[in-house]
């Protein structure tokens, strides 16, 4: 006959290790996830919130907060203190406020998005400056090109912008369907980290070649990549899905294209200025084509370098030959 005393004793103890596994790999889950805590401080909402008569006061009280190169803020100044007063009274600044804030009046999500990213980024750039205040702002320029904003230490986010997509009374403020598209909270992070990655970069001396645009942008996209990896392509190369599948089926193609045009070692913008700036399509490949086509190839060179070479994360920011970087990785489609 069994002994069920002993049998029950082994059961227990195998439950209990099973228990004590389940709670090792959730920990180490937990740790794998911790990121450095990141909290926007929030100009918006300071001087869209604050009844008028107490705005200057409330503004002296957040001198030291604010105090940053990125930002004008000088609550000192009778001038400014004026300016700030009619900016944030203004019905259609207020309106584009109220549509931003309805939309974005927690960003924790994005906090702790941004900060596994920044965590991750410290660890593969021991060398990188650390990220120490971040600035929410409203600003109603809607400038793409400064849609984030950053010297290193610290960083600023028009948020407004990433609410576009909510303004369409507003007919977007004339900014295209292609750039109102990729103004959402999944993008928020993964620009913030673009932005950080382009200061990391180190720029060829002298008029930069179409290549070199190419490297560089790769190695933004990479540095991004290796913090998020969880980041959908799409939303990494700020491409639709079907934008996507496109440039998967044609990098041969658009490759060929570029080799026998002598695209690669231009330095006339001119002439590639479409390849690789913002727009709806690439116009040399048709309308179904995706944009930015030479940033996808020099993602795929630099991911193929670093797989060979085993450089650091820092070696790649580093290294500014892209044709060193291109003939090491020998890479093609």
């Amino acid at each position: 006959m069994p002994n069920n005393k002993v049998h029950n004793n082994q059961t227990a103890q195998r439950h209990v290790a099973t228990c004590l596994c389940a709670v090792a790999m959730l920990l180490l889950i937990v740790a794998c996830n911790r990121g450095e805590t990141v909290k926007f401080s929030r100009l918006d909402q300071l001087l869209f919130t604050t009844p008028a008569d107490q705005l200057e006061q409330a503004m002296k009280a957040h001198r030291k907060e604010y105090s940053s190169e990125l930002l004008v803020f000088y609550p000192e100044e009778p001038d400014f203190v004026q300016m700030t007063k009619e900016f944030v009274a203004d019905p259609v600044m207020l309106d584009i406020f109220h549509i931003t804030d309805s939309l974005y009046h927690d960003l924790s999500d994005v906090e702790r998005q941004l900060g596994r990213a920044l965590a991750q980024a410290y660890k593969l750039c021991p060398e990188m400056p650390r990220v120490e205040h971040l600035y929410t702002m409203v600003t109603g320029d809607f400038n793409y090109a400064y849609r984030i904003y950053s010297n290193g230490s610290d960083l600023c986010v028009a948020l407004d912008m990433y609410a576009l997509g909510a303004m369409e009374k507003y007919q977007y403020f004339g900014l295209p369907q292609y750039i109102v598209r990729t103004m959402t909270k999944e993008h928020i992070a993964a620009d913030c980290m673009h932005t950080l990655g382009g200061l990391l970069c180190e720029r060829p001396d002298g008029e930069l070649t179409l290549l070199d645009y190419a490297i560089i942008e790769g190695k933004v996209l990479y540095f991004i990549e290796q913090t998020m990896p969880q980041l959908a392509d799409t939303t990494l190369l700020r491409y639709t899905g079907e934008q996507m599948e496109w440039m998967e089926h044609s990098v041969a193609n658009v490759w060929a294209w570029l080799i026998q045009n002598k695209m690669l070692y231009s330095k006339d913008r001119n002439q590639f200025q479409n390849i690789c700036d913002e727009a709806p399509k690439t116009n040399a490949f048709g309308d179904n084509s995706a944009p930015r086509t030479t940033d996808y190839i020099g993602w795929q060179i630099v991911r193929r370098y670093m797989k060979k070479s085993g450089a650091t994360m820092q070696q790649l920011f580093d290294e500014t030959d892209s044709q060193k970087i291109l003939t090491e990785s020998a890479w093609r489609p």
